[in-house]
């Protein structure tokens, strides 16, 4: 599976720490000292995540130099859809993308990856040569915006990877983990609420709806500084890789402690840390590919750069991955 292309969009308007501070007890100096996030985008009445998606992955199809039609997979990592029974078929339509088959993926802030992982094992198994696995996420419309614990760390955004089989000698999935642990679900949740309609005598039935975004920050963030570094040395260890071989570290956006301490267990300078936290906040699935494609136009990443990346947050799940990235018109597939 080589890596050929990226494409990323935001909402229009930025809500900055200093203007939430106006609707919650916060400040800037708050919110920065203990997230590292400085401001967010929020989707508009006229945005919404099936257009974000779609245009995220129409930049990655004009960067990759595909048409629509030639794509045969979409895979949508969201834990946000805008329709339940699944939002990747919308993203197919408004692509124009005929011959693909779409699916979402929800797994939260670890979707994105684990979308690109299953797109892989597609491309590898030989039915499929073309994908585009997507994450995105609108949870501004699941925040609690009263309480500051949780309003001042998401945001909205999408990003894109487009994908093609290779031969495995130029994968840029050099190796992957994957990992879950339920018993920790309750940490972070978007759950459903329990509300009931009388239908007839001695029936009732479950009315559909959810609650806002509830977190115990504490326990998230030392799972993540336990497990990150973890799954990330599996994987170095697995490969041969050392860690002074990364060009870059790029990880799930969720808080700039977490990318620091991360940083700091493998000895990599902070400057190979790629971070976009401060101005989009955590968009979910959508951080890691909208840090990707961000750095790829602004040229700090190359084609012929390896990255680890890793992703984690609700379920709890997490996962690491080692990647190369190869960019449009390359050689080698």
């Amino acid at each position: 599976m080589a890596l050929v292309g990226s494409g990323s969009a935001v909402p229009s308007t930025r809500l900055s720490n200093e203007a939430l501070s106006t609707r919650v007890d916060t400040s800037d100096d708050w919110i920065r000292s203990r997230t590292g996030i400085g401001a967010r985008r929020i989707a508009g009445p006229h945005e919404g995540l099936t257009q974000l998606a779609s245009e995220a992955a129409q930049a990655c199809l004009d960067q990759a130099g595909w048409r629509a039609d030639q794509v045969d997979l979409i895979v949508l990592a969201t834990s946000s859809p805008d329709d339940l029974f699944g939002t990747a078929p919308r993203i197919q339509a408004a692509l124009g993308a005929s011959n693909a088959v779409a699916f979402d993926l929800t797994a939260a802030c670890s979707g994105f990856l684990f979308a690109l992982i299953t797109a892989g094992q597609y491309l590898a198994g030989g039915t499929m040569q073309r994908a585009l696995v997507i994450g995105a996420d609108q949870l501004s419309r699941w925040v609690d915006w009263d309480d500051r614990r949780t309003c001042v760390l998401f945001g909205d955004g999408a990003g894109a990877v487009a994908v093609e089989a290779c031969p495995a000698e130029h994968t840029g999935l050099l190796a992957f983990r994957m990992r879950s642990d339920g018993s920790r679900n309750a940490c972070l949740t978007l759950a459903q609420t329990h509300t009931h309609t009388p239908l007839l005598e001695g029936v009732t039935a479950q009315r559909g709806g959810f609650a806002p975004i509830q977190m115990n920050g504490q326990e998230v963030y030392k799972f993540a500084v336990r497990e990150v570094p973890a799954v990330l040395a599996d994987l170095l260890d697995t490969t041969g890789i050392s860690a002074d071989q990364l060009d870059w570290l790029l990880l799930h956006q969720a808080n700039q402690r977490i990318l620091d301490a991360v940083a700091d267990r493998f000895a990599v300078p902070h400057g190979r840390v790629l971070s976009n936290l401060a101005h989009y906040g955590n968009t979910s699935a959508a951080t890691i590919p909208l840090m990707l494609d961000e750095a790829v136009r602004d040229g700090r990443v190359q084609p012929g750069h390896l990255l680890a990346s890793s992703g984690f947050g609700a379920g709890l799940s997490w996962g690491g991955a080692l990647l190369r990235w190869r960019g449009p018109g390359g050689r080698g597939c």
